[in-house]
């Protein structure tokens, strides 16, 4: 009840946050995004504040799967089709150079300055614009965090790690202390997947390079890269990471933390609700650090995730359909979604420290300082590719089946030759 009555709270000091387009005439808006999970859906109560300070607009909202391959699948099917049976859509922010260079969305440049995009956290902000253009708008983000068991560490007396090669000494003490053989050193996202990407992406920015840096050289350092893979793969040999690691996606990973069956994790934010959950295993034990860096290389950084809104270019209701997104990206509107209590955070830097999105997720102002230095996947129309080409070099090296050179070294050569064909 109390998430229902937060809600109702920002609906209600929704009013006047938005003008209505000028002389917009009667529009039907398609609104097309992944189902919302969570014990309370804020999108409906949204879109019946939108038409009402809209007259003559309806908006229906068409909730798509939740799994980020069927959406890309769909758009890309009804986007190529030029298809306006949708209006406005919610994209995973690593789609929107994708779709801006394939035509699909209507740029939103003659609508929304870059001030507009100046209360996001950067990096949410820096997923919008492409070729100097702007091209959604941010939504809500997650970004990579270091969870600790803070009641191990304290026993101890330990500090959270500022280095993987820290974290690696402490879980070691702490399981030989335990003497639980149930007990995990750190939990990662090592499937093959684009979690496995964003993992290894981290492990490259805490060794000081990239997969692509920004003279769009791919794989720059590759002796670099090379070696934190290695790390990686060193965490499954030495134990500290156990081997189904390379099957584990976020929730694989998230249960059994969540159980009391390891010292660290990296996840995202939305996990921590979870683990302090009223029956959880570890309901007040658990700490939020940074990322670590590596001690031959920088400080630790977590990658963004997270969803933009976007308008089909195709839209015969322009002028409606951008108001539409700039409400719900609005600090009002974001507000409202914040304080369902669904596990959505904000792209908002204001709204971290808000009283009823904090009142909703109470732990969220400590995700403030790490979601301002967090740093985004590479912005480039070509990401998706990029992904699937190492995701299995990256995998062959955790698993053994190639040394960490030799997978750095043909996802290189992939990339540079398929690269040079598109630019």
């Amino acid at each position: 009840m109390r998430g229902a009555a937060l809600v109702l709270a920002a609906l209600v000091a929704l009013a006047g946050c938005t003008e209505p387009p000028r002389g917009a005439a009667p529009a039907t808006i398609v609104f097309k995004h992944a189902k919302i999970l969570g014990p309370l859906d804020p999108i409906p109560g949204l879109l019946r504040e939108f038409e009402r300070r809209n007259p003559g607009v309806t908006v229906r909202s068409e909730p798509l799967t939740w799994t980020s391959d069927e959406q890309h699948q769909f758009y890309v099917i009804n986007l190529d089709g030029a298809t306006p049976a949708f209006d406005v859509l919610l994209l995973d922010l690593i789609w929107v150079p994708e779709f801006a260079q394939a035509g699909w969305l209507l740029d939103l440049s003659p609508w929304v300055t870059r001030g507009e995009l100046a209360p996001h956290f950067p990096a949410a902000a820096a997923a919008s614009v492409w070729n100097g253009r702007v091209w959604g708008l941010p939504w809500n983000m997650n970004v990579g965090v270091l969870y600790y068991r803070a009641d191990l560490l304290a026993k101890y007396h330990l500090a959270p790690p500022r280095t993987w090669e820290e974290l690696v000494e402490q879980a070691q003490r702490i399981r030989a202390g335990e003497r639980d053989p149930k007990l995990d050193g750190v939990l990662w996202q090592g499937k093959q997947y684009e979690g496995l990407v964003v993992n290894v992406l981290e492990h490259f920015w805490a060794s000081g390079t990239a997969l692509l840096d920004e003279h769009d050289r791919v794989l720059p350092e590759p002796e670099r890269a090379a070696a934190a893979l290695g790390f990686m793969r060193g965490l499954l040999e030495s134990g500290v990471s156990p081997a189904w690691v390379t099957a584990g996606d976020e929730e694989l990973t998230r249960r059994p933390f969540g159980d009391g069956r390891a010292v660290f994790l990296r996840s995202w934010p939305y996990a921590m609700d979870l683990f302090e959950a009223a029956g959880s295993p570890v309901r007040g034990r658990v700490g939020i650090a940074p990322l670590p860096g590596h001690v031959a290389g920088a400080a630790g950084v977590g990658a963004t995730g997270g969803f933009h809104l976007a308008v089909n270019r195709r839209t015969r209701h322009a002028e409606a359909a951008v108001a539409l997104v700039r409400f719900l990206a609005g600090a009002e509107g974001q507000r409202a979604i914040t304080a369902a209590g669904v596990a959505l955070y904000p792209t908002r830097v204001d709204l971290y420290r808000d009283p009823a999105a904090v009142a909703a997720h109470p732990h969220m102002p400590r995700f403030h300082a790490l979601a301002l230095v967090a740093r985004p996947r590479p912005v480039t129309p070509y990401y998706l590719m990029l992904s699937t080409t190492v995701q299995p070099e990256f995998s062959a090296a955790l698993v053994g089946v190639k040394t960490p050179a030799q997978a750095v070294s043909y996802a290189r050569r992939r990339l540079e030759y398929m690269l040079s064909g598109l630019r």
